[in-house]
């Protein structure tokens, strides 16, 4: 009897201790989500949907938690809250770009927008934030350093406009990357296709995409060939992914877009393996 006793007063405390630390076990195995902050608005864009897409889409790929910032105003110069407070990115993981804000021009405030990115946190860029802070002569290479450059090298790509919409044939240049790897080249539909008017150093190309422009006869005129994303290694110490593709809804909710696009995140966090998987705590 007494044997019995002991035999199950031993399994009582054994399944006592295991349910007191299991909480601490679970807290180690089960890291904090990431906090991204998606900044979006402005003008020629589906924002008030397609802030949702990228939310819902990104949230059910990766232990991440999306909060957004959007601003109504169809023009180009939304009027988005973090303009004047450079400390907006406060408390966040990753901030993604995808505001439309052509004719924000300002330098003291393109500098409150790169303040965050400047300190290590890390960046998501995504369509037409590629054409947004810019003033001076844009069209033309700028010079590393001056007043006008600041937001294309945090891009690591310059790009100062686009073509009509057709479709564009993405390839995957760089199949090795984290980011890239497994994924597989697609065709997207009409489109816009942004140009390159010059990539820096620090930018590495994961993806081209390619797209016959016709004439008004419907015949093939030419073929643009342009980086559509990329890694970047901004001021030796930020990463920042970007793509050019995005613009619209039926290509933003599409399943292989929402997968490069939180592979992008999972990147610039530092949260992805070489195989292209989350790492342990980040998969959903």
């Amino acid at each position: 009897m007494q044997k019995t006793f002991s035999s199950k007063f031993y399994r009582a405390l054994v399944v006592s201790c295991t349910l007191a630390i299991s909480p601490a076990l679970l807290a180690q195995d089960s890291p904090k989500p990431l906090k991204a902050l998606l900044i979006t608005g402005g003008c020629c864009h589906d924002y008030a949907q397609q802030k949702d897409i990228l939310k819902k889409g990104i949230e059910s790929r990766a232990n991440a938690i999306v909060d957004i910032i959007f601003s109504a105003d169809g023009n180009t110069k939304p009027a988005l809250p973090i303009y004047g407070n450079p400390d907006y990115a406060k408390g966040y993981d990753v901030i993604i770009h995808d505001e439309c804000a052509a004719d924000i021009n300002d330098p003291t405030v393109i500098q409150g927008v790169l303040h965050p990115h400047q300190n290590g946190i890390p960046g998501v860029n995504l369509h037409c934030a590629m054409h947004c802070y810019r003033f001076g002569e844009f069209t033309k290479p700028v010079t590393n350093g001056a007043a006008n450059s600041h937001w294309y090298e945090y891009l690591g790509i310059q790009s100062s406009g686009h073509g009509p919409q057709e479709a564009i044939a993405i390839s995957f240049t760089d199949k090795t990357n984290s980011v890239s790897t497994g994924l597989a080249d697609w065709t997207t539909i009409r489109e816009e296709h942004y140009n390159n008017v010059q990539v820096f150093p620090t930018a590495h190309a994961l993806a081209h995409g390619t797209q016959v422009i016709k004439n008004k006869a419907g015949e093939p005129q030419r073929t643009n060939d342009f980086i559509i994303a990329w890694e970047n290694i901004y001021q030796n110490k930020t990463r920042v992914f970007s793509t050019t593709i995005g613009h619209n809804n039926e290509t933003v909710s599409d399943a292989r877009y929402l997968d490069l696009v939180t592979r992008g995140v999972l990147w610039a966090c530092d949260k992805l393996d070489a195989d292209g998987k989350p790492k342990a705590g980040y998969a959903k």
